[in-house]
């Protein structure tokens, strides 16, 4: 019987899916196909949550409003009034398919329709993402009815993500996916599905030089792959004090960042340095455990554990060294942002990202991957000497310079522009 039941579920799962496909791809209505090459729709998990991902792409919708576009950022999910990093930029629409927050709930049908369909797990978002959490058929249903029609450019930026957009392959819209972390770390189900869905993208935006390469060996296809690394925006607050006792990290609270590293390679420094301090910035599930690991190595004077910055630009004014535990990134953005407030840098060289943007001694500390001992000697390096944290600042603003969107934005556009190109080429 529980056989019977679970290819039920699995035949009802791909009827659905394949109906609201059929209903999606209707041909694009003929007000939309007059500017698609001018249109833009951003599909995020949540547009008001914290992230590098979230950051990046309003830093890319602000600027293509700037240069003529026309931008739409559309959310899963809203669980908050406020954005986190506050007003959205002037000019980019933003859309939540499924608003949380409480008193939100509409009523009538769609109301009915709401309590319905969240509850059944999404038939487009693959469960391989952990941002699944965000989806179910009621955004499912929502997304269809939102892009049912319209022509445009439709950016993902996330894998589950891309891989909707790779399977809604909208006859209207010209289909991106932007990678935001190194191919290595996607499980081996999501990587599998990139395999067999990514071809049908018209191109794919990765942060590096590696995964660019890595991406192109996967997939063994002539899917367009571009290097487009992620920008820095303009911090509020004044540059960072190099005299200051304080050695700043933030981030989430999770595997990833590698705070449980930093702390035990804080221990010693916080010996033989009383007077200075380690800030801890986040949020996550890992918060009790590294509160314990400080407790362990009896530095509770030295660290203080922080929810995160409402003005992270501030906040790093008044540190003078930034630390990056990460065992992987994508390309972290929020290593730029320490260097464009001219901040002493010190930095796993984790895959991938800080070893593209940090060169040791010259504006930062590059250390191997995981080496808490190195990463020990390198923030006691740059703790005892603020001749090196001065020097090595400098050279670190002008890498950040690199990164705004003023230096890289021209690449969106030259992107967006040969792909109209091939797409008028391809309707002659």
């Amino acid at each position: 019987m529980p056989g019977i039941v679970h290819r039920a579920k699995r035949i009802a799962f791909r009827l659905l899916r394949a109906a609201l496909l059929r209903y999606v791809r209707a041909s694009p209505r003929a007000e939309e196909r007059e500017g698609a090459d001018r249109r833009v729709f951003i599909l995020l998990w949540t547009a008001w949550g914290m992230g590098g991902t979230i950051r990046a792409a309003f830093n890319l919708a602000e600027y293509l409003i700037a240069h003529g576009y026309e931008v739409e950022v559309i959310s899963a999910i809203r669980n908050r009034d406020v954005p986190f990093f506050g007003e959205f930029p002037a000019g980019v629409r933003v859309t939540s398919l499924d608003d949380r927050r409480k008193g939100a709930q509409p009523g009538g049908l769609r109301g009915q329709a709401r309590r319905l369909l969240r509850p059944l797990s999404s038939v487009l978002m693959p469960t391989a993402d952990r941002a699944v959490t965000g989806f179910n058929v009621w955004t499912d249903v929502r997304l269809a009815r939102h892009l049912r029609g319209r022509s445009g450019f439709l950016l993902g930026t996330r894998p589950g993500v891309n891989l909707m957009v790779a399977r809604l392959d909208l006859p209207g819209m010209t289909s991106i996916g932007l990678e935001q972390m190194n191919l290595s770390k996607h499980n081996r189900h999501l990587r599998s599905a990139m395999r067999r869905l990514y071809p049908r993208l018209d191109a794919l935006v990765v942060l590096s030089e590696q995964d660019k390469q890595a991406y192109a060996l996967m997939l063994n296809d002539p899917l367009p792959l571009y290097r487009i690394p992620n920008t820095v925006r303009a911090l509020p607050g004044a540059k960072a004090d190099l005299a200051a006792k304080t050695v700043y990290a933030a981030g989430r609270f999770r595997y990833q960042k590698g705070f449980d590293l930093l702390i035990p390679a804080w221990a010693g420094t916080a010996r033989a340095y009383p007077d200075w301090r380690l800030r801890l910035r986040g949020t996550g599930h890992l918060r009790p455990r590294l509160e314990g690991l400080i407790a362990d190595h009896g530095i509770e004077d030295s660290v203080t554990v922080e929810g995160p910055a409402a003005d992270i630009g501030s906040d790093m004014a008044e540190a003078s060294v930034f630390v990056l535990s990460s065992r992987f990134e994508g390309f972290p953005l929020i290593l730029l942002e320490a260097m464009s407030k001219g901040m002493g840098i010190v930095a796993f060289d984790c895959p991938t990202g800080p070893a593209d943007i940090v060169d040791d001694h010259r504006n930062g500390l590059l250390v191997p991957h995981e080496d808490v001992e190195g990463l020990a000697r390198a923030i006691r390096e740059m703790v005892e000497d603020e001749e090196l944290r001065r020097r090595t600042a400098t050279a670190a603003i002008e890498t950040a310079q690199q990164y705004t969107i003023e230096a890289i934005g021209p690449l969106w556009l030259d992107l967006f522009e040969g792909l109209s190109r091939e797409s008028r080429r391809a309707r002659v």
